[in-house]
This record gives C-alpha cells, structure tokens and sequence, in this order.
C-alpha cells in the first residue's frame, strides 16, 4: 500500500491549492487520514485530518476556517482544499493514514506516510 501526494505547487499569499493523496495497493475507507505539514528546518506539524467515517473532521489552529479536508471513499482519494494561504504555510506536506479510524492527537497513530509534496507559498 502506498500514498501518493499531488497537488503541491507555487502559489502567492492569499491564493489556494488544492492538494491529493491517493491510496494505491488498498483502500482507506476504515482508516483515519491526515495531512502534516514539514517547514523548513522545523519538524513536522499536524494540519488536518479526519476519521474513517468522515463525521469528524480536526484541524490546526492556524488554519481553523481556511483549510477543508475531505475524503472520497470510491476514489481512495484524500483531499485538503487550502485558502488564503500563507508565507509560513510553506513546506512539504504529507498525507498518513491512522489503521484505528479515529482521529486522537496530533501523529498519535497514523503509521503510513506518503513521500509528500512541496507548496511554497510566495510573499
């Protein structure tokens, strides 16, 4: 089973992107899945996520309100729709997926990573 990211890019402060996460080899309908944020030199932080059955969804503080995940179960395919981004929102972003279905804390659980995708956001 592998998770394959798209969708990263170069985009300009205050513009969207619209990223994937495509399973290959299996299927994520049981599992919770998320995306994770690595900037620059830091480590690795915690953007979104949401349970097997989509009815809970979690995000970040920081991106509360601008930033919607989403999941079709037919397409294997996760998704993470980002508004009026920002220069600090630059990194690679990668989509996990948590076998136990529910959304804990933070890496807590997800066990499968993708290889991520690059966004750059431009001042």
């Amino acid at each position: 089973v592998q998770l394959v990211e798209s969708g990263g890019g170069l985009v300009q402060a205050g513009g969207s992107l619209r990223l994937s996460c495509t399973v290959s080899g299996g299927s994520f309908s049981s599992y919770a899945v998320g995306w994770f944020r690595q900037a620059p030199g830091k480590g690795r932080d915690f953007v979104s996520a949401i349970s097997w059955s989509g009815d809970t969804r979690d995000y970040g503080d920081s991106v509360k309100g601008r930033f919607t995940i989403s999941k079709d179960n037919r397409k294997n395919t996760l998704y993470l729709q980002m508004n009026s981004m920002k220069p600090e929102e630059t990194g690679v972003y990668y989509c996990a997926t948590d076998p136990s279905g529910v959304i804990v804390e933070g890496e807590i659980g997800f066990e499968l990573w993708g290889q991520g995708t690059q966004v750059t956001v431009s001042s």
